[in-house]
């Protein structure tokens, strides 16, 4: 069975994973999963992540953050889906949280945070936020 929404599929391990408290969660790899876990680094919301080459396919693991007992994610949520994109200009990227979280947008530049969408003056697919 084809997933559907691979971007999707990858915020809900993730959102499951902090609610029980695991430290790791793995899941097939993409390019583009590989470039969210990468801003979420950047951002400080993960520890750290790693492509592992393995067959039949790439393997993706994801260490998740936690300070004094909690998770640093304390909420993910997915934005543009397959059957209603959400694309904005770089003035009307959305801020989460009062600044406090991010937005993950899809660029031309390739994929950024808001803030840093906002700097380079780039809009795109607004793929997902985190707080």
């Amino acid at each position: 069975m084809s997933m559907q929404d691979p971007i999707s599929d990858m915020l809900t391990r993730i959102r499951n994973a902090t609610m029980v408290g695991h430290t790791n969660v793995s899941m097939s790899s993409s390019k583009q999963k590989a470039a969210v876990a990468k801003v979420l680094k950047e951002e400080g919301f993960i520890n750290d992540f790693e492509v592992v080459e393995q067959s039949p396919a790439p393997c993706l693991k994801i260490e998740l953050k936690y300070y004094e007992g909690k998770s640093v994610i304390s909420g993910i949520k997915r934005v543009s889906c397959p059957g209603l994109r959400v694309y904005k200009s770089y003035k009307d990227i959305p801020k989460t949280w009062g600044g406090f979280g991010i937005s993950i947008v899809s660029t031309s530049l390739g994929v950024l945070c808001d803030r840093n969408a906002r700097h380079h003056k780039v809009g795109g697919e607004v793929w997902c936020q985190v707080w």
